[in-house]
């Protein structure tokens, strides 16, 4: 089985792409032979009221029964807009929304906010995950309107070790996945996900060994990079790195474990 942790529909302002709807999603799915996928709307992003995207994609998702079977929708919250805990109600008890992806970055906030670490407390109490997603884009090719910062893994670690009782879906790490002994140590013990999609996974076998094979899964970062290298990293691994159980375990067993699915 395949479950693929990091995708998306909707919107990116600043370049066109494909793919960035249920229906087209899931054909490409279906070609690359991906059964589900964690699924939440690019627009949340960029809208002033994050609300608006998680509507479109509840609406979106209701519209054919299939998508219901294929896709696992999260919220884009927004910690420091108004009426937020409201909509995170509203997400998970009628659009039953099963993780919270922020972004931190986009709205302008940090990471260990007292809001957003509230945010976190709420959803591990709820037993939601928390999605970051460490680049949405290169920002040497980026547009003068989008933001040039990026975070590597030990950006993200303030929020983990504030709340290391919390589920974690770490995405695209593109910028490196170093860390300090303390640091990697209370990752390998907390529940935390990093997905396939980032360029850091670039000799996957050593990394596996580093942080353990319970610590990824299948991640494409549809539609922004290309559907298949997140799979490819997987399929590479080497007899001597990772047995086939190990493999299905990065392929989808990981993800359903964490997803309680």
């Amino acid at each position: 089985m395949l479950l693929d942790i990091n995708a998306s529909v909707g919107h990116w302002p600043f370049q066109h792409y494909n793919y960035n709807t249920c229906r087209s999603l899931m054909e490409r799915m279906d070609s690359f032979g991906v059964d589900k996928a964690v699924l939440s709307n690019l627009n949340g992003i960029f809208y002033k009221n994050t609300q608006s995207a998680n509507e479109e994609l509840y609406h979106e998702l209701a519209s054919d029964k299939s998508f219901r079977t294929r896709f696992i929708p999260f919220a884009v919250i927004n910690p420091i807009y108004a009426g937020w805990k409201n909509d995170l109600e509203i997400c998970v008890t009628r659009y039953e929304m099963k993780g919270v992806r922020i972004y931190p970055l986009y709205h302008d906030y940090d990471l260990i906010d007292p809001a957003c670490i509230e945010l976190v407390k709420m959803a591990r109490d709820k037993n939601l995950i928390i999605a970051l997603t460490c680049r949405m884009v290169d920002s040497r090719a980026r547009s003068w309107m989008d933001i040039n910062t990026e975070w590597a893994l030990k950006n993200i670690m303030p929020l983990i070790r504030a709340v290391p009782d919390a589920k974690y879906m770490i995405l695209n790490a593109a910028n490196g996945l170093d860390l300090n002994d303390n640091d990697l140590e209370l990752v390998r013990k907390s529940d935390v996900l990093i997905d396939t999609s980032g360029r850091s996974l670039s000799n996957p076998g050593e990394i596996l060994k580093k942080f353990g094979t319970n610590k990824f899964s299948f991640g494409t970062h549809s539609p922004i990079l290309d559907y298949l290298t997140g799979l490819l990293r997987i399929e590479s691994l080497r007899p001597s790195e990772a047995d086939e159980q190990t493999k299905e375990k990065i392929r989808s067993g990981n993800a359903i474990r964490q997803l309680g699915i």
